[in-house]
Order: C-alpha cells, then sequence, then structure tokens
C-alpha cells in the first residue's frame, strides 16, 4: 500500500483550445462567410458544417466572427448562463429598437428582465390557464366555425394563416382580457400586421448593411404602418384594462390578466415597471405567441397527415379522452398523454427555434474552449437532436419515444436533448399555454374533421424556412366533415 507521498500524480487538467484554432469553413478576405449564407435555411446550413466540421467551430458574417456550437450539453450550459454570462446580442436590441418594439421580456435584458420576468411567470402559471380554459374552448369553436365553412365550401384552408388567427385569438384572451376574435373576421385584423414584424427583424439581423436608415423600401414603409398599427391596438388593449381595474378596485388584488398584473405593478412606485415595459410586454406575448405556436401546429399537422397510424392513436385518444367539445375540461387535456408525445417529437423534428446566437458578457469557458468576453455565440439547437447517437431512428416521426411503457410522459432525458423551448432561468414563460393550446387545436381538428389533404401545392416535403421563427413553406390544407361510423 502506498503512502500518502508515495500516491500516482493526477493528470495535469487538459489545454484550453483557443477560438483561433477551430475549424471553419472557407470564406473570402474581409466578408468571410457572409455571401456565403442561406438566411431563409441557414440553421440547415450550419447543420450541415457541424456534420463536417465537429461540434465545434467558427464562420465569419458580416465582419463578425461567431462561435458555434452544435453540443447538447455545451449548449445547456450556456443556456444555463443566462442572463449574467450570455445575453441577446446588441444588435438584436438595436433592430428591435429601430422597428419599434417595446422592452419586453423576450428582448430585455439583466436586472430589467429579472423584474419583468417575475412578473410575465405569475400571469402564465396553471392556476391563470385553469380560469382561461373555458375562453379556450371559445377560440376553438371559432375555429371549428371557420374550417366547418371552409369545408362546406370545399375551400382550401392556408393552414399557417388560420393557425395565426387562432394562436393570436387565445393569447389576446388569456394575457390582455381582450376578444381579438381574428377567426370570425376578415377586415384589417391585427394579425396581418404582426406578420411583417418578425420577417423584418430577421431580415436586418442578417443584412450586411443597415440601408433602412438612409434609404425606406416599400416593405420598410408597410412595416413602418404595421407597427403603428399593432401599437394603436395595444394601447387599446391598455387603456381596456385600465378601465376595469377602475371599475373593480377588487380586480386590483386579484388581476384576472397578465395585463392587469402588470399595470398594477406599474402603478406600484416600488416595482420599477414603466409604462414602456407594459406595452411591450403585450408586443412580446402577441409576436411569440402568434409565430411559435402556430408553425409547431402546422408541423405537427403535417407529419401527423403523412403518419396515418400515429393520427390515428390520436383520434382515439382524443375520442376516449376529451369526448365532445361541450364537456372538454382542463384536466382531460392534461391526460391526453399521446397528443403531448406527437407535440414533443414535432418539436424535436421541427423545432421553430432552430438555432439562438448570443453574446458572451464575461471570459469564460465553453466545454474545453476558452471564449473571450464579447465573443458571439451561435448555437445550433436543433444538431443533435437529428443524430442516432441520442435517438434511435431519428430522422423517423416516432411519438412513441416520449412515452413510458405505461403510456406515461417519459420526457425528462429527451428534453436533455431537444430544448424547443430552451433552458435554463430564460426558459418561455408561455411554454404551459402553448402545450395546451397546441392540444386543444388538434382535439378540434382531429377530433370534428376528416383530413383529405395537408401538403404543398407541389407534393414534395415543405420547405423549412427562417423568418425569425421556423416555419413550413406553403402547406394548405383540405377537409371534409368527420364521417363518424353509425
Amino acid at each position: 500500500m502506498s503512502t500518502p507521498s508515495e500516491a500516482l500524480p493526477t493528470a495535469p487538467p487538459a489545454a484550453l483550445r483557443e477560438i483561433d484554432d477551430l475549424p471553419h469553413p472557407a470564406g473570402l478576405p474581409w466578408l468571410g462567410n457572409t455571401l456565403q449564407i442561406d438566411k431563409p435555411h441557414v440553421h440547415q446550413q450550419v447543420e450541415g458544417w457541424a456534420r463536417r466540421y465537429g461540434d465545434f467551430f467558427t464562420i465569419s458574417i458580416g465582419g463578425h466572427r461567431l462561435l458555434v456550437i452544435a453540443d447538447h450539453k455545451a449548449m445547456g450550459a450556456v443556456l444555463r448562463d443566462r442572463p449574467e454570462g450570455f445575453r441577446r446580442t446588441p444588435r438584436f436590441a438595436s433592430i428591435a429598437r429601430e422597428i419599434g418594439l417595446g422592452a419586453g421580456v423576450f428582448g430585455a435584458e439583466g436586472e430589467v428582465w429579472k423584474r419583468q420576468r417575475r412578473m410575465v411567470m405569475a400571469g402564465f402559471d396553471p392556476r391563470h390557464l385553469r380560469a382561461y380554459f373555458p375562453s379556450l374552448v371559445r377560440v376553438c369553436d371559432r375555429l371549428e366555425g371557420r374550417w366547418k365553412r371552409a369545408a362546406a365550401s370545399g375551400q382550401t384552408i392556408d393552414l399557417q394563416a388560420d393557425l395565426m388567427r387562432f394562436t393570436v385569438d387565445a393569447i389576446s384572451g388569456l394575457a390582455f382580457g381582450a376578444e381579438v376574435n381574428t377567426l370570425e373576421s376578415d377586415d384589417d385584423i391585427i394579425q396581418r400586421h404582426l406578420d411583417k414584424i418578425f420577417p423584418a427583424m430577421f431580415r436586418r439581423l442578417f443584412a450586411p448593411f443597415a440601408t433602412w436608415r438612409w434609404y425606406r423600401t416599400r416593405a420598410d414603409r408597410e412595416l413602418d404602418a404595421s407597427v403603428v398599427k399593432v401599437n394603436a391596438a395595444i394601447d387599446g388593449f391598455v387603456a381596456a384594462a385600465r378601465q376595469r381595474l377602475e371599475a373593480d378596485p377588487a380586480r386590483r388584488a386579484a388581476p384576472a390578466n397578465l395585463l392587469e398584473a402588470m399595470i398594477v405593478a406599474a402603478d406600484d412606485p416600488g416595482s420599477g415597471i414603466t409604462e414602456g415595459e407594459v406595452s411591450g410586454n403585450v408586443m412580446t406575448m402577441l409576436l411569440a405567441g402568434e409565430d411559435t405556436t402556430a408553425n409547431t401546429l402546422a408541423w405537427a399537422i403535417w407529419l401527423l397527415f403523412t403518419h396515418p397510424e400515429s393520427l390515428a392513436k390520436a383520434r382515439a385518444e382524443i375520442d376516449a379522452v376529451a369526448g365532445d367539445p361541450s364537456t372538454w375540461t382542463h384536466e382531460r387535456f392534461a391526460e391526453m398523454h399521446w397528443l403531448e408525445a406527437c407535440a414533443n417529437e414535432t418539436m424535436r423534428l421541427k423545432p421553430v427555434a432552430p438555432s439562438l446566437t448570443l453574446q458572451c458578457l464575461r471570459d469564460t469557458t465553453v466545454a474545453d474552449i476558452r471564449v473571450p468576453a464579447g465573443t458571439l455565440v451561435f448555437l445550433a439547437l436543433r444538431s443533435d437532436s437529428l443524430l442516432e447517437e441520442y435517438f434511435a431512428r431519428a430522422k423517423q416521426f416516432d411519438p412513441q419515444r416520449w412515452l413510458q411503457p405505461d403510456n406515461g410522459p417519459n420526457a425528462s432525458s429527451a428534453n436533455r436533448v431537444s430544448m424547443p423551448f430552451g433552458a435554463g432561468p430564460r426558459v418561455c414563460p408561455g411554454r404551459h399555454l402553448a402545450m395546451l393550446e397546441m392540444k386543444m387545436a388538434l382535439a378540434t381538428l382531429i377530433g370534428r374533421f376528416d383530413i383529405e389533404r395537408v401538403g404543398t401545392a407541389a407534393g414534395s416535403e415543405p420547405d423549412e424556412r427562417m423568418s425569425f421563427a421556423m416555419g413550413p413553406a406553403g402547406l394548405s390544407m383540405r377537409l371534409v366533415p368527420r364521417r363518424r361510423p353509425v
């Protein structure tokens, strides 16, 4: 037996790698990889480079070098080090301000984010979702009515447009106590204006030159007009909420929705919440609630239609657990494990946020790489979700992988690889609402209709197209009323 002085020496720690030593795709002098970037498919392009260069490499865009990370463990560590260690890029904040977006929780950083986060999380807790459930059922009734009219007339449905109406109506009622009702209107609805904002942000984030600052194109002018319209609607939501609080002072002790809670907080001199932050969070909820959930639903409907066995199991669960919409309850939807597995599998294969760019705030290390303060970091969030190393038959749609043998949820281990709602302190506050919306929309569709067709005009697989959020390009749907067996 050896004495302590005779113990074997421990191996010295491995030397850290420098960003300069990492592999990178070849580029041009000064421009780097700027001209190579395919903006609508940048997430797929970076995933392809990861297969060639490994989990850590660099790219150069617009004069900035980015550290690309495709390893889910390293990405999880980065996401958990927010907001102290990493934040959204200053370019993101600058472009959001130029467009006219307020400082909501999505774009806020540091102490401002912490203050807003507590308030927003309280508005999305399960108690509020249960209280709002009857209003969600009414939104689903309107969605069913819209699709019944389309089925009766043989009309082809623009799938994403209708789903965005659904999500705008859902979030407006829950968060703002407002009956927007875009599903039953073809007028100048707010959704048409919201649709212009995220795509404009995406274009400007990847633009090599800020041309809009000295020359306004038609698209820039249309964007300006849409932001004015949306901000006017937000002012209306805030004014209506203030009227409710003034008419019923008891609501201040128990606000009925997120907007009322924010106004009460803003009116408290010690809260630090400003009127601008209230309006900014209304805009954040509208934008994030519309685009992300609607695109996930569109992908889920296409995947289920192209996998009839999974669709049949979804219908069987809807019939057995949910039943007729007149009998729907929040508790019944909590028991719909197959629909939840279908949503999780959709988000693994087709996450609406397959990548994220952040800035490092302090000198740190990621894995075995030294990362100086100020470094831009591109997270290829989907990369590991498509690898056989982590998921058997990784490219296949298989909801069963999310379930235990007893048909209970088994998402914990898979969620460490697949992170559609993010991870760490800045995990999406609306994730429970998004899951409930997806289940209810799918129950409306699959329980009440037979799907004749979901697809693109060419009949090909939908193109994954980035426009801030990633969605399927050109999906349409044809329905007939459900032919129930006698």
